[in-house]
């Protein structure tokens, strides 16, 4: 990786735009720390430190602590990632939209009109309710119309232009620009991270436990590291062999391809629904005041991922058993929905490919979906051991930290994509230059 940036330093080309691009990456570190006007931060506070969760984390962590801090950017890229999730769901749904995926670069900008359009509702809708419902409570120094229009502006106008912003990465910076933004803003909590982590396991205490806490932690991120590193590159290639066919009078075809199936088929996502999915009560309960009692508490209580793992309560532990369920489930519903085995075997059989004792057409649509089946079932099981250990020492340890699994697998996959990218740009011009000469 280092020897990758090293050598892409040397093209002024790419220079420039990984220079633009941590121009950006500055313009958002800075937006990160201008409060909006008229806002109680004392009150923003207060609120996040009663409602601890992995969703409240994940939010506080994607935002760089914008949430926390409530700045200009307190929305952050959100809005986008949460519009870019609905609008790729509902190409499944609504034929038109599919024509238009399928529509070559022409189709994908009218989608890509459409997300930032559902973008800046989204942000209307969550500005106004966080400036209307916390409003009342004391989120606002003066509860009143002009207060409430002045923060949902700000909030709306942020996100725009954080939108704004990964979209110009992509043109002119490196690419992944969405993604660049959200990872900058996982990193910048990582210093905050690991010094609670030495104030907790390591400060204060005898030289030799310091040296094992450190020495724990340290492998412990490393491995979860190489387990995302493996979830993302593991990659299932299946044979296909094209039969041969007579054109004028040459003989054309015989080549062997593969179809590559990744085992992590669907990314982060099924992390992101299930914890979303458990929180979403949470958060509605919060906003509208209602601390729950009877059984209703105790069903609050196990959805809370910071009850989790914890010695002294472990029926709250329940939670968990959901959570892993859902991370399953939503690996198998968002694979369904994006890889289509039918299609394939269809696609193949029209341009006479095969795959070696698989007869083509339905018999392969069916092989298709068996291995895919198994492969998604382990990659689900790798993304959950993934997102389950943080939650075990923060319950067992408390060791409190805003970044999790969730995190961690954003890092390395965004990363490890970004140095591809530069990767391939690097070769393209290496091509150039030789077709130049």
């Amino acid at each position: 990786m280092l020897k990758t940036l090293k050598n892409a330093f040397k093209v002024k080309e790419i220079r420039k735009k990984i220079l633009y691009t941590l121009a950006m990456l500055v313009v958002i570190r800075i937006g990160s720390q201008l409060p909006v006007p008229g806002v109680n931060r004392d009150y923003v506070r207060e609120w996040f430190s009663m409602h601890v969760g992995e969703a409240m984390g994940f939010a506080d962590a994607i935002t760089g602590g914008s949430f926390l801090n409530m700045s200009v950017f307190a929305l952050n890229i959100t809005p986008y990632i949460t519009s870019s999730i609905i609008i790729q769901l509902l190409t499944i749904a609504i034929p038109k939209l599919e024509e238009m995926q399928k529509d070559g670069e022409d189709g994908r900008k009218k989608l890509a009109s459409i997300t930032r359009y559902v973008t800046i509702a989204l942000a209307l809708i969550e500005s106004v309710a966080m400036a209307v419902g916390f409003g009342r409570s004391g989120l606002l120094e003066q509860y009143n119309a002009l207060n409430v229009i002045s923060v949902v502006s700000t909030l709306v106008a942020g996100s725009a232009f954080l939108m704004w912003i990964g979209e110009r990465i992509t043109e002119h910076g490196v690419g992944n620009g969405i993604s660049i933004v959200l990872i900058i803003n996982i990193i910048s909590r990582l210093p905050q991270d690991f010094h609670s982590l030495y104030e907790q396991f390591v400060k204060g205490k005898s030289i030799a436990v310091g040296v094992v806490s450190s020495l724990i932690i340290l492998a412990i991120v490393i491995g979860m590291i190489v387990l995302v590193i493996l979830l993302n590159d593991g990659v299932r290639r299946i044979p296909v062999q094209y039969a041969k066919k007579i054109q004028g009078r040459k003989m054309v075809g015989g080549q062997a391809s593969s179809i590559p199936l990744k085992i992590n088929t669907a990314g982060v996502i099924p992390i992101i629904f299930a914890s979303s999915l458990m929180q979403f009560p949470i958060i509605i309960c919060s906003f509208f005041g209602y601390r729950g009692t009877g059984i209703w508490g105790e069903i609050l209580k196990g959805l809370n991922t910071g009850n989790w793992c914890n010695p002294g309560q472990l029926r709250y532990s329940i939670g968990l058993i959901l959570y892993v369920v859902l991370v399953i489930f939503f690996a198998y519903f968002y694979t369904s929905i994006t890889f289509n085995p039918l299609e394939i075997a269809n696609n193949m059989k029209k341009q006479g490919g095969f795959i070696p004792g698989i007869r083509p057409g339905r018999p392969t649509s069916d092989y298709l979906t068996k291995i895919l089946n198994y492969i998604i079932f382990i990659g689900a099981c790798g993304l959950t051991l993934v997102a389950v250990v943080p939650f075990f020492f923060n319950g067992v340890f408390h060791a409190s930290v805003s970044f999790g699994g969730t995190s961690l697998i954003i890092i390395v996959s965004v990363v490890l994509e970004t140095i591809k990218q530069i990767e391939s740009q690097m070769l393209v011009r290496n091509y150039k230059g030789f077709l130049n000469d």
